[in-house]
């Protein structure tokens, strides 16, 4: 048994997600026999990707939310997040890759015609420079022309809908050139170490926070003017592994600002060790109906400027001021269950919102601009009621004693290997040097499980002479050694 508590989290609601995305949800969890949170929380990622900064949501009068999310899901390495991720974002890549073919000649055509815009300016300003004094105004205002001439072609960005594990420079960069939104999706998670400053050495959320939000942020750029991006829209979906997670909680920025308020989490059950070898694949129809769906709603709405917004219904509409009526008791600070938790729950009923709208665009492919229901509304909540649940095992993840979280690390090893005995350096050897860089870091972890009678320690032998010392060595409980049973 595992020292300290886990708190139960829900599996992600499948059947909340409209049809044609449930089954392609249900299809790829079979198939790369993992769970299904994380193909469910990559189709609302996929759908924030096509909507995020092109369509907003309105709750009611005075109360719009962008409809980007951000979406971090949390499993151990070897889970197969790789194949997951690209079953569910191959149909945004397919339209990014036709975009930017689209794209050639348009921008191949303005690079020559600046070219030689610039070599005529080039001309003109030397013809100025050498004119005669009677015609050196006329030369110097053909020169200028010619100059201003220049800055007026600018030649189009390469179109892009996804990056991956950008630093928040780039990201920026990216918002600025593309209509101020991008889509940030890794399976591998080292965005939240570049946010932390791992190559400027300082924390830089500031991006992050405003692309949540659509609040103005100004780009500065070596050799160029700032640029005012008015309304960003970044969305985030990631796969971190349990040990980032924890680690989030030791960088105060991040809490502080609120960077980890604004997150969708999932903690999934982990799969590895129960797989199938040979699972059903799923209809082929099912992949080509979403991949369909996903590639019309990322081309009609790429070229939107304007953002579209989508009402609640007066029905809907109540039924948030329910949900929030019903979160608001929670955050109280004294008596609150959700006291340490006030800065996430409180943005709960903006993330149903959020979730609202995108299951809108989803159910009405063809004609969405009619009202949010009650009914989207409820598969809306119920999704986030799973967040929520999910949101508490996280912080209580992040808050957790870090020596009670590396004695599990050691009792899951047990477990999986059953050892009667066990050396140190066994151990050391089988472990991952991130979590114990040196022999000696196992040492607190091993007390503490002996403290609990999870191990024994070896009385270490008399040493007949001269030479190393061997290693610690540790009895296991019996009940850590199945073939002991009686």
């Amino acid at each position: 048994m595992a020292l300290g508590s886990a708190r139960p989290v829900p599996t992600f609601p499948v059947d909340a997600l409209p049809d044609w995305i449930a089954a392609h949800v249900a299809g790829v969890a079979e198939l790369t026999q993992t769970p299904a949170d994380l193909a469910g929380c990559l189709a609302l990622v996929a759908l924030s990707t096509a909507a995020g900064g092109r369509v907003r949501v309105q709750v009611r009068p005075g109360w719009d939310e962008p409809v980007n999310l951000y979406s971090v899901v949390v499993l151990p390495p070897a889970s197969r997040k790789s194949a997951v991720f690209k079953a569910m974002t191959r149909p945004i890549r397919l339209v990014e890759k036709e975009m930017r073919d689209q794209a050639k000649v348009a921008i191949e055509s303005a690079r020559l015609s600046r070219r030689a815009a610039e070599e005529f300016a080039q001309r003109a300003e030397k013809s100025a420079l050498s004119a005669d004094p009677s015609e050196r105004d006329s030369a110097l205002e053909a020169a200028v022309n010619a100059a201003m001439q220049v800055d007026q072609i600018s030649t189009p960005t390469e179109p892009r809908l996804i990056a991956d594990d950008a630093t928040p420079e780039v990201v920026a960069t990216l918002l600025a050139d593309h209509g101020g939104r991008i889509a940030v999706l890794s399976a591998e998670g080292g965005l939240f170490g570049t946010m932390a400053g791992r190559y400027s050495g300082s924390p830089n959320l500031d991006v992050f926070l405003k692309g949540h939000a659509g609040d103005l942020h100004m780009v500065d750029r070596q050799g160029r003017s700032a640029t005012a991006v008015e309304e960003p829209a970044i969305t985030l979906g990631l796969t971190i592994q349990p040990s980032v997670l924890e680690g989030l909680a030791r960088n105060e920025t991040m809490r502080g600002t609120g960077l980890l308020a604004r997150i969708m989490y999932s903690l999934p059950v982990n799969t590895v060790g129960s797989r199938l070898s040979r699972p059903t694949a799923p209809d082929a129809g099912i992949a080509d109906t979403y991949s369909t769906r996903i590639q019309a709603l990322v081309r009609e709405l790429a070229d939107w400027t304007d953002p579209a917004v989508l009402p609640f219904t007066p029905a809907a509409d109540d039924a948030m001021a329910d949900l929030q009526d019903e979160i608001e008791p929670r955050l109280h600070p004294v008596t609150g269950s959700w006291a340490h938790l006030g800065d996430w729950g409180g943005k709960q009923a903006g993330l149903t919102a959020r979730i609202a709208a995108l299951l809108h665009l989803a159910n009405n492919p063809d004609n969405w601009a009619g009202a949010i229901t009650t009914d989207t509304f409820t598969n809306a909540r119920t999704i986030t009621d799973y967040a929520a649940a999910h949101a508490l095992a996280a912080f209580d993840r992040m808050a957790s004693d870090p020596l009670i979280d590396d004695a599990n690390t050691v009792l899951t090893w047990i477990t999986r290997t059953q050892p009667t005995t066990f050396t140190v350096r066994e151990l050391f050897t089988a472990q991952s040097r991130n979590r114990f860089p040196k022999v000696a870091d196992l040492t607190p972890a091993l007390d503490l499980l002996e403290q609990h009678g999870h191990i024994h320690l070896v009385p270490p032998p008399e040493r007949p002479g001269p030479g190393r010392k061997p290693s610690p060595k540790y009895y296991t409980h019996p009940t850590y050694r199945p073939h002991d049973h009686r």
